[in-house]
């Protein structure tokens, strides 16, 4: 690996971009942010007063084209994802950009097919896979800890984004799915196996308390080759500060993981906290959930980290364009169910997944002439089996006495 020091053009100056500098500082040591961009001069300058950076730009053409940086990291409104990467891809810069990757999965496989024509490193900063609870939870799946993966669910809920323009569908491309559901989903398809291809969306979303043109709540079900199925469920109206959470079900074992509101620090305090507490927080009083290092908790640390490695060692990243394409993709499945109510297809003209069929989930055998359904330990010691006679069908139990 070698030792690069990275010249870092950030193009974004709200809270994804603090969160962006603080841990790049932290990561690996090395990398510096030369230059930033903004559209408000006023917020420009404070942005790098306050993190030391010495050029500043209202302009995305003259930033992208800065010759002291080599990589470009998008942190812009959903919107202008696409004008900044294709200007950093004339550019030939290496290229990060925040989730979502697009408005939409054409706009999504048009910013893909740009970044691999030009050869330049492209990572997609979905920093919730990058956890390291997340990271853990994937090393037991791979190791085979929970059996073959049959449901995930992932959840995130709060009480709404920072900034203006995610609430406006013209600047965002949607509501609390295009926001937080592109982060569950691509946890679900990560659990799953991203070679194991995405078939259909089942997904209800609705407004149900935001006085906005999109969607505030959504709960979907992606249905994938195997059989198995991945749920999402977002809200911009839950009250009580951050929650995320993930489960994994498979044929033998179980993962349940909560990163926010269960971080293991539990405050009470009646006269409060004098300031910041934690992303989304409500309130400063009464009981409360500090996180001892978000950065690191939400994943920023070890994706950065991830990507900056990947970029040296000339290698694709955990996660790429192309990854951020496959979940815009099901992103618009999803929309299509919410209005259609019914399943809808997941439209992947560019799959580079298992094209042969993946292993179908299935039963366990027993022996040769039974099927296991059942097998549990009772309170007296004996054991019970329920199994299916293969032949004729009959579903049968038998016990085992204590030995």
């Amino acid at each position: 690996m070698s030792n690069n020091i990275h010249q870092i053009t950030l193009l974004g100056t709200g809270l994804i971009g603090d969160f962006y500098v603080a841990s790049l500082y932290q990561h690996r040591g090395r990398e510096v942010v030369q230059s930033v961009y903004s559209r408000s001069e006023d917020r420009v300058k404070e942005f790098a007063k306050k993190w030391n950076v010495p050029t500043t730009y209202t302009d995305i053409q003259q930033a992208v084209q800065d010759d002291q940086s080599d990589t470009v990291i998008v942190a812009l409104p959903n919107h202008l994802h696409k004008e900044a990467i294709l200007a950093a891809v004339a550019a030939g810069k290496n290229i990060l950009c925040t989730k979502p990757l697009a408005m939409n999965g054409a706009e999504a496989l048009e910013i893909l097919q740009a970044v691999e024509k030009a050869g330049v490193f492209h990572g997609y900063l979905e920093d919730l896979v990058y956890t390291p609870k997340t990271l853990k939870a994937q090393q037991a799946v791979e190791r085979g800890a929970v059996g073959q993966v049959l449901w995930t669910r992932s959840r995130e809920a709060h009480p709404g984004p920072h900034s203006d323009w995610f609430w406006n569908p013209e600047y965002s491309g949607g509501g609390a799915i295009i926001d937080m559901g592109c982060h569950c989903i691509e946890i679900g398809r990560n659990f799953v196996g991203k070679d194991v291809k995405p078939l259909e969306v089942m997904c209800w979303a609705d407004t149900l308390v935001k006085p906005i043109e999109a969607e505030d709540h959504a709960v979907g079900l992606v249905r994938y080759e195997t059989g198995a199925v991945t749920q999402f469920e977002v809200s911009w109206a839950f009250r009580g500060g951050m929650d995320l959470r993930d489960e994994v079900s498979g044929t033998e074992g179980t993962i349940r993981i909560d990163h926010f509101l269960r971080t293991g620090y539990e405050l009470f305090t009646s006269v409060g906290m004098q300031g910041y507490v934690a992303e989304k927080a409500e309130q400063e009083t009464g009981w409360l959930f500090p996180v001892g290092d978000e950065i690191h908790a939400l994943g920023y640390t070890h994706m950065f980290t991830d990507m900056f490695n990947a970029m040296d060692d000339q290698q694709s990243p955990m996660e790429s364009f192309y990854d951020g394409y496959v979940v815009n993709a099901i992103m618009d499945a999803s929309y299509k169910s919410a209005k259609s109510k019914q399943w809808e297809p997941v439209e992947l003209p560019e799959w580079r997944g298992n094209t042969e069929g993946s292993q179908p989930l299935g039963a366990k055998e027993y022996d040769e002439s039974h099927w296991l359904i059942k097998e549990e330990h009772l309170p007296d010691g004996r054991k019970k089996v329920i199994l299916k006679e293969k032949d004729s069908g009959k579903i049968i139990e038998k016990q085992t006495n204590p030995s």
